[in-house]
């Protein structure tokens, strides 16, 4: 089974103290209704430089366990992460902190600073995924039109239920993905 992971609030957790709608509004902005994520300026990237600190960004320690847990069986893992490139240093640095490059098949890293959206479509698309996980819903809906045979686990850490397209299923866990 070919399967996709997100790296941020799937395996690498927000700041501690720092509140989740407040980073929400940091990355995204809304056009028209048309799904965009913002390019961060050069104050800005310094910032999220500064939130990206590996003391910062704590392990989802479950999430990780699970992930070992699956990766000596017959599966094959991907990362997809759509961190711009200013934040490849710690990136890098987070990969092999939790040893993800000697777990994952396959690391995709957003370095060309494209649209969140528009990377993971791209991405997705190319590996021909069964099963991808995620937090971000708004951008879970955009790529599961584009890849009906894929099926989709939104990480919800709020718990909250609501209608969803037929391929995304609302989770709280990762290691929910072989129950649902």
């Amino acid at each position: 089974m070919n399967i996709g992971f997100d790296l941020d609030k799937v395996f690498i957790d927000y700041p501690p103290l720092f509140p989740a709608v407040l980073f929400d509004r940091f990355y995204k902005k809304k056009d028209n209704g048309v799904l965009l994520y913002r390019i961060p300026s050069y104050p800005d990237q310094i910032v999220r430089k500064i939130l990206h600190l590996p003391f910062l960004r704590p392990p989802i320690k479950d999430n990780l366990a699970f992930l070992k847990s699956i990766s000596k069986k017959s599966n094959k893992l991907y990362l997809i992460s759509s961190r711009y490139r200013f934040l490849e240093k710690a990136t890098n640095r987070l990969v092999k902190k939790y040893q993800l490059d000697k777990t994952f098949d396959g690391l995709y890293f957003n370095y060309e600073n494209k649209q969140p959206h528009l990377f993971k479509e791209e991405v997705l698309n190319a590996l021909k995924l069964d099963l991808y996980i995620d937090d971000d819903l708004s951008l879970l809906k955009h790529v599961a039109k584009t890849n009906p045979k894929t099926k989709f686990f939104w990480l919800n850490h709020t718990g909250k239920q609501q209608a969803l397209p037929k391929n995304i299923i609302s989770i709280t866990k990762v290691s929910e993905i072989f129950d649902k």
